[in-house]
């Protein structure tokens, strides 16, 4: 079992049946046969295939997370250190903001407080992150708040309210939000987003046709194609971000303005580990001094 493990971790870094096959010296029908001998002892399918491609599914990512701890602690056997390694993992999934803001600070104080635990950060957009969450798959996830009421036993936590704005670059003239929209090359946040579908819902409700040039996901690439004079973007101001680049000017949108709330997604507290507790517990203090809410509402 061990030996079809480790070739499921090959399989899940190089991509593919054939590259995990090159990487680890088996033929690419060894490393099928190998799969499909781990999912008859498992008894549930770890891969989405279709064609020669072979994806993990959720139940795979599950078991993958599974199979690295084993092969650590299979490792590890008869070694005098076995006592002391970090043995509890902490999921957390966060979208690329949060990552770049005060996550690496959270994490550094869990880690000082915690230091018989391991972490790991999963990127992703919001709606993959939540699914992941609702799956069991990660512990929490920092997201945009989602358009939709929460099911289950899932619960959400606000911890910032970020203005949008209209961003242009420093030559162009003029403060008039819905002219610079419907008369300038707009770079549009990207709709498969939950802070893209805001956008648009906000440009349908003004009635507003833009001229599109691009989409993007990432805002600090949005941020930079404005910089460069592509085009106007409709972004939201960020916590960490208290000052817009020189190229830039940030347009307040009046009464007009609308928000993108980012929260914590997670299951009822007493779902959680205490270690995940904690970790919750510290991004909530980031970012508001306060823990999880009384009531775990």
């Amino acid at each position: 079992m061990i030996r079809e493990l480790k070739t499921l971790v090959a399989v899940a870094r190089e991509g593919t049946f054939a590259a995990a096959g090159q990487k680890i010296g088996l033929t690419q029908a060894a490393v099928s046969a190998q799969m499909q001998r781990l999912e008859g002892e498992l008894g549930f399918e770890l891969f989405d295939r279709s064609g020669r491609s072979a994806r993990l599914n959720s139940m795979g990512h599950q078991t993958l997370a599974q199979a690295q701890e084993l092969i650590r602690l299979y490792n590890s056997l008869g070694s005098s250190n076995v006592g002391r390694a970090a043995t509890v993992l902490v999921n957390i999934g966060a979208i690329a903001s949060v990552q770049r803001s005060l996550l690496p600070d959270v994490l550094a104080r869990f880690h000082k407080q915690c230091p018989g635990c391991r972490t790991r950060v999963i990127p992703g957009l919001s709606m993959e992150l939540i699914n992941q969450v609702d799956a069991g798959e990660i512990d929490m996830a920092a997201i945009i708040r989602p358009p939709f009421s929460l099911h289950g036993d899932l619960r959400w936590t606000t911890l910032v309210h970020e203005p949008f704005r209209l961003l242009v670059p420093r030559h162009v003239e003029g403060d008039d939000w819905a002219e610079l929209l419907s008369s300038q090359p707009f770079v549009r946040y990207d709709r498969a987003s939950f802070g893209g579908r805001q956008v648009d819902r906000f440009l349908r409700a003004a009635h507003l046709s833009v001229q599109e040039v691009c989409e993007v996901d990432e805002l600090d690439a949005i941020v930079r194609l404005v910089a460069n004079g592509v085009g106007v973007a409709l972004v939201p101001q960020t916590t960490t971000l208290r000052r817009w680049p020189a190229a830039v000017r940030a347009i307040d949108l009046g009464h007009h303005t609308f928000h993108r709330d980012i929260g914590l997604v997670h299951r009822a507290s007493r779902s959680l580990s205490e270690p995940a507790r904690l970790l919750a517990q510290l991004v909530c203090n980031a970012y508001s001094g306060e823990g999880l809410p009384r009531g775990d509402r």
